[in-house]
């Protein structure tokens, strides 16, 4: 494949031709593919968030079918990027980054489905993994910790891809403008996730991880005020509580 960059007119018609297979592939939707296969009667697109991506099918059939499409739509992504940089290597970063763009826009909005689909956060991701892989493993580091902490997956991509910014800008200088074109999609795609979470109504798709002592359950301050020193059936209220 490296032979393309030695032939102008090859690399004319093979470079239009290749972003094109490169949207037509990140256009499919694997959320409703594997969900359809291995899940249950309920369509995606009616069901929790109306999202296609792996949010979405975490949401409505759990982790165990959440993971295999995460792993699809980071690899719409990854893949294109790769071949892109070992068939044509000598034509700088704009050229992966370009398709890196096609296969956000492919995700986002797919031809197979009336340009209706995900927020484009991993297929982002895997096209970042290809083009700066540390700044985008710590990324998703900070992903990770903001999920566990706040449970909420929209949160957490916002967060993480403002933290990509912010490491690029510290390791990888020459990645900012992508990662910044690349940040100001996320926000555009998270437009309704940044308004539930302004009104404090966006869900969570997992339980975030909880660091106090878990209270037992029916257990309230005002429980045990009620109950008295001694328990229930102890010493009387009014002897326990201040006036």
């Amino acid at each position: 494949m490296c032979a393309l960059s030695e032939s102008p007119e090859s690399t004319v018609l093979a470079q239009p031709l290749f972003l094109l297979l490169t949207y037509l592939l990140a256009a499919v939707p694997f959320g409703l593919v594997v969900t359809t296969l291995w899940g249950g009667d309920q369509d995606l697109r009616a069901a929790g968030s109306g999202n296609i991506g792996a949010t979405n099918a975490a949401r409505v059939y759990g982790w165990g079918l959440a993971w295999p499409v995460m792993a699809m739509d980071i690899a719409k992504g990854f893949v294109p990027v790769v071949l892109a940089q070992l068939a044509w290597p000598d034509t700088g970063p704009w050229w992966p980054a370009l398709v890196a763009i096609v296969a956000f826009v492919g995700h986002c909005f797919p031809v197979y489905l009336e340009f209706k689909g995900g927020k484009g956060v991993a297929t982002g991701a895997g096209a970042m993994l290809a083009m700066a892989p540390v700044p985008t493993s710590l990324a998703a580091v900070v992903w990770a910790a903001v999920l566990a902490v706040t449970g909420k997956s929209s949160l957490s991509a916002l967060v993480a891809v403002a933290a990509l910014v912010g490491i690029c800008l510290w390791l990888e200088p020459t990645m900012v403008p992508i990662v910044g074109l690349l940040a100001v999609a996320v926000a555009f795609t998270h437009t309704p996730n940044i308004r539930r979470l302004l009104r404090g109504q966006e869900s969570k798709v997992i339980r975030p991880v909880r660091w106090k002592r878990h209270e037992p359950e029916g257990m309230s301050v005002q429980t045990v005020l009620d109950e008295g020193p001694a328990g229930a059936g102890g010493a009387s209220p009014a002897l326990w509580k201040e006036e």
